[in-house]
């Protein structure tokens, strides 16, 4: 009998193991600010929330980078099964009938992994939103955003379902990585006021970061419809593409949004010649993005504060990784530790700028905000 798309059988098993796990974290925090108050208890939480949320990105990317992303054909659990360890049956059938998978022993185990890490996450976010509410007379922002944040991760959760039930469709898992960042953003923020650092930024170098993460966010995109077409080696050779400066592209059908993996709008299989214009598109707007970000790094390292100068000279430094660890995919035939480098990189940069914001931005004087040293 063909195994359901979504079965809802371990959903109990799932949702105990996810609190089981989320204990640890919780109780490591507890432990460390036993002798806290509730409030700087929370900014603890979300300090290590944060952390977690970059490491679900970047398996998430090693998730989709090792063709793990259908390890378990089925939704939330791996062929009805809390574990691929209940699975073995199912798993080892699937793995004798197609040896190099989807399904195989080790991809189910990446993919369940993932899934168990993104519900650990939900549900540290879970307490923290109800802490918010509890503490919300000394919050140093409102606890709608910890709410905002919960609502969220919940819909991050359902397009991590639709990644599965649609089998990759790449809109749902260009998506699924957006809305990742999205979520990493929405923690940077809060984790930030927590801490009170501020200082002032001229309103023009403000403006330029903002137009500068709009512009990452945009390339990321672009990156992520890239890999999730497995673009990547359409184009071999740097600086020109398949020996030519200006190859044979079709962007028509490589950007039509709503289509199947590898298959075109009409029905047919997606020609090689979008594949190129999909590699290509990311890597001339990889050119802007540079401009952008590096004259961004350069403008707060001449701003003259040295936390200005900080966060200019780590722009520079992950915008060189991030050159390297793409020159490289493309030089080397996408190895995975390049591309997972990438893939971080990507993550970092986008975090680098949420904090700058969040740093910058100006300050209520109507609401208190006392002073929390997050962990």
């Amino acid at each position: 009998m063909e195994q359901p798309l979504v079965d809802f059988a371990p959903v109990l098993r799932l949702a105990l193991l996810a609190l089981v796990i989320a204990l640890l974290p919780l109780s490591w925090v507890w432990l460390r600010q036993r002798g806290s108050d509730a409030q700087r208890r929370l900014a603890a939480l979300t300090a290590l929330t944060l952390f977690l949320t970059f490491d679900l990105i970047v398996f998430g990317s090693f998730t989709r980078l090792s063709d793990s992303g259908l390890g378990c054909p089925d939704w939330p659990g791996c062929y009805g099964e809390a574990s691929p360890l209940g699975a073995r049956a199912d798993i080892h059938a699937a793995q004798t009938s197609m040896p190099s998978g989807p399904v195989t022993w080790s991809k189910a185990w990446i993919e369940m992994i993932h899934r168990y890490l993104a519900m650990t996450v939900g549900v540290l976010i879970l307490v923290m939103a109800a802490a918010a509410w509890r503490e919300r007379r000394r919050l140093p922002f409102s606890p709608w955003w910890p709410t905002l944040t919960l609502v969220w991760v919940i819909v991050q959760g359902l397009f991590g379902k639709y990644t599965v039930t649609l089998k990759l469709y790449p809109a749902i898992v260009t998506l699924h990585l957006l809305g990742g960042l999205a979520l990493l953003a929405l923690l940077a923020a809060q984790h930030e006021a927590f801490r009170q650092r501020p200082f002032v930024l001229p309103s023009a170098l403000r403006r330029w970061t903002w137009a500068a993460l709009v512009v990452l966010v945009l390339q990321i995109a672009l990156g992520g419809w890239v890999s999730t077409n497995y673009a990547v080696l359409a184009c071999t050779g740097f600086p020109q593409c398949n020996g030519q400066w200006w190859p044979a592209m079709d962007a028509a059908h490589g950007f039509t949004l709503l289509r199947e993996l590898g298959m075109a709008g009409h029905g047919g299989l997606l020609p090689f010649e979008a594949l190129v214009a999909i590699h290509m598109a990311h890597r001339l707007f990889a050119l802007v993005a540079t401009v952008v970000l590096g004259a961004l790094a350069w403008r707060l390292w001449r701003a003259g504060a040295a936390v200005a100068r900080r966060f200019g000279a780590a722009l520079a430094a992950l915008l060189l990784a991030q050159l390297l660890s793409g020159l490289s995919n493309v030089v080397l035939g996408w190895p995975l530790a390049a591309a997972l480098l990438h893939s971080a990189g990507a993550a970092a940069l986008v975090l680098v700028l949420t904090l700058l914001l969040a740093r910058t931005a100006p300050r209520s004087a109507a609401r208190p905000r006392p002073r929390v040293a997050a962990a």
